[in-house]
């Protein structure tokens, strides 16, 4: 069998082919959720994704002739290298046949494009931050994935280790009931009322009237929340009103709880329906031939979601150890519960985030799967560069 030809994506076509080759990859796959295609090209343009403005980005694919087989993207970020270590580029988008050689060949690429970006360390996956979707899954192939979850065949993590690769973290998922009365289980709720009763602390919903200004307050607890957190890195004012944009036909005012304290924010959770339950019937597309069928499938699919996902929660430095998280966890699964929904999944935390661990577990839910980052070093090369943006 010939070596498979890697070639950098450039023009639409190219990115066509590029977005629609996983179409190919799972079309035995009963749990994979194509995602909206509309979506994933916005990400991919560096004139309606924020990310491009301070990252570098080469896509590439992988063929045999006029047969796709893979596909990969090598990005560097100068604000994870500024925050967390300079040399560190990553990949991310990673599709794959099962085949070393078209793996490898791949990886190859993507190391070398980044090696002449002055990387010495590749990492991944991240598509592109871990603000966006991240990890490759290695446990817990039993169901769809929740919407902003990655999900893969089990052969990937195989891919990975035989060219080098090793783990650099893991991410949980926890998941759990929501019971019919929404009441969150004792310690939970002792520790909800005992955060309540101090002087000046209150928990709300999100306001729809003032939906931009607690968006911005949400945005500062999260990059203050986040600051410290394994491999993350601040959300811009643009990259905010990118994700906001996008997550505002999903966010339901009583699923956002912000906290106060004397006024200020202070904490807030995030929980999402699962969208995925619906973008299946959609099938990657809300239009074909002109005619909005996958959005009629997924609107009436819409009506049949069960299940929440805890897609992110912080509380600022400021005002940790005072029992916030319990009473935003007890406002949120009451919300749940009133709306109908029946299971919530708490993804990711990472493995030796030891106190969110205990709050998912507090709340009566048991980890169920595990994505992993790897990481590699890379050979760098006498006409390795320093790594810039464009």
């Amino acid at each position: 069998m010939t070596d498979p030809t890697i070639t950098p994506v450039r023009g639409r076509a190219a990115t066509t082919a590029f977005i629609r080759l996983p179409y190919k990859l799972y079309r035995h796959d009963p749990h994979w959720v194509a995602p909206l295609e509309h979506d994933l090209r916005a990400c991919l343009d560096p004139r309606r994704n924020p990310f491009h403005t301070t990252g570098t980005v080469q896509l590439f694919i992988a063929h045999r002739g006029p047969v796709l087989l893979g596909r990969i993207a090598a990005h560097i970020d100068p604000r994870f290298q500024q925050r967390h270590r300079a040399g560190t580029g990553h990949i991310g988008f990673f599709e794959s046949v099962d085949d070393p050689a078209v793996a490898g060949a791949l990886f190859t690429a993507a190391g070398r494009w980044l090696a002449e970006q002055g990387a010495d360390r590749m990492l991944g996956p991240l598509s592109f931050t871990t603000n966006d979707e991240c990890g490759l899954l290695v446990d817990g192939f039993d169901g769809p994935p929740t919407v902003q979850m990655p999900h893969n065949p089990p052969y990937y993590s195989e891919l990975f280790t035989e060219h080098g690769f090793t783990k650099a973290k893991d991410l949980h998922t926890f998941t759990g009931p929501v019971p019919q009365d929404g009441e969150a289980p004792a310690v939970i709720r002792r520790a909800a009322r005992r955060a309540l009763a101090a002087p000046g602390v209150r928990i709300r919903p999100l306001d729809p009237r003032h939906y931009d200004r607690d968006l911005a307050a949400v945005q500062r607890i999260y990059n203050d929340a986040w600051a410290e957190n394994y491999a993350s890195v601040p959300l811009t004012d643009a990259e905010f009103r990118h994700l906001s944009r996008r997550l505002k036909p999903l966010i339901q005012p009583d699923l956002l709880q912000i906290a106060e304290v004397d006024g200020e924010p202070a904490g807030f959770t995030l929980w999402l329906p699962d969208a995925n339950q619906a973008l299946a019937a959609a099938r990657g597309r809300l239009t074909t031939w002109g005619l909005p069928l996958g959005l009629i499938r997924a609107t009436l699919a819409r009506r049949r979601i069960t299940r929440t996902r805890a897609s992110t929660s912080g509380i600022t430095k400021e005002h940790r150890g005072r029992g916030l998280m319990a009473a935003l966890f007890c406002r949120a699964q009451e919300a749940a519960a009133r709306l109908g929904y029946t299971e919530n999944e708490y993804s990711w935390i990472l493995e030796d985030n030891q106190d969110a661990a205990r709050y998912a577990r507090a709340m009566g839910a048991v980890h169920t799967r595990t994505h992993r980052l790897y990481h590699r070093a890379l050979a760098v090369t006498p006409a390795s560069r320093p790594a810039t943006a464009r």
